[in-house]
């Protein structure tokens, strides 16, 4: 197969991975096509922002079987950044507070990365993108001289890794718990701008706990996650039977 052959892409093939002694990913199955959105639900503490993590490459966890395919190629042995690189793009359910680095600085140096070597971000270019993105986003230009997240509220900082998205455009994004902590306003905007997407060049998985999230970001499918084991997958329909039966039914499945 060749390099233009290959498969558009997420492939997770029994994936174990562990945090010390303690393994937490069981055999996790999962193929996200270029051009979907999968959600990822199931009780707090069976592995979903574990999942998240070991595909960017947190260097806290060990993966002992099994493997991850971006586009047919294997990322394990890749840095964070090669993974960047390659088109992965993590929403941090904590986004991190940088001060003295401004939004706008950090967000040309992020486009900047993502070029070839000899090529330049034009200013022309930058600015009419975030013009563009900050519109999308319902925010004032003045924003992106505040320092990066510093003494943002949990709101702005979920969408200021929304903006991070629309100025790079990753090819898959992996967003853990984004919707923790939004109000309902919040969550419209940071939906609106996680559609404006969509299409055949975007895949990803969002993590959450909750059916609301999914009201304004419809996925192609869901995915349970329970004791580190995918044990349940399905349409949009099935996030909205755990909204209204919790997760017991699933455990069972699990224990049977």
């Amino acid at each position: 197969m060749t390099q233009t052959d290959q498969p558009h892409q997420i492939e997770i093939r029994n994936l174990h991975a562990s945090v010390g002694d303690l393994p937490i990913l069981k055999g996790i199955n999962l193929t996200i096509p270029r051009g979907e959105l999968h959600a990822v639900m199931g009780p707090n503490g069976n592995g979903k922002s574990t999942l998240a993590k070991v595909m960017v490459g947190d260097p806290e966890y060990t993966v002992t079987d099994g493997d991850i395919l971006v586009d047919g190629v294997s990322i394990l042995e890749m840095e964070p950044d090669e993974r960047a690189r390659m088109g992965l793009f993590l929403a941090f359910q904590y986004p991190v507070e940088i001060p003295g680095v401004t939004i706008a600085n950090f967000l040309r140096l992020a486009m900047q990365a993502r070029k070839e070597e000899g090529e330049e971000v034009s200013f022309t270019e930058f600015y009419g993108k975030l013009l563009k993105a900050l519109k999308t986003l319902d925010w004032d230009e003045s924003i992106v001289e505040r320092y990066l997240n510093a003494g943002f509220s949990g709101g702005e900082k979920k969408r200021n890794e929304i903006l991070q998205m629309l100025m790079l455009e990753p090819t898959y994004i992996i967003m853990d718990e984004t919707d923790s902590g939004l109000d309902v306003d919040a969550l419209k905007v940071v939906s609106n701008g996680v559609n404006s997407m969509r299409g055949e060049n975007l895949g990803g998985l969002i993590i959450t706990h909750y059916q609301r999230l999914l009201d304004y970001i419809v996925p192609d499918r869901v995915h349970i996650i329970v004791d580190g084991k995918v044990v349940q997958s399905g349409g949009p329909e099935l996030a909205k039977k755990l909204d209204a039966q919790g997760y017991d039914w699933v455990k069972e499945l699990v224990t049977a």
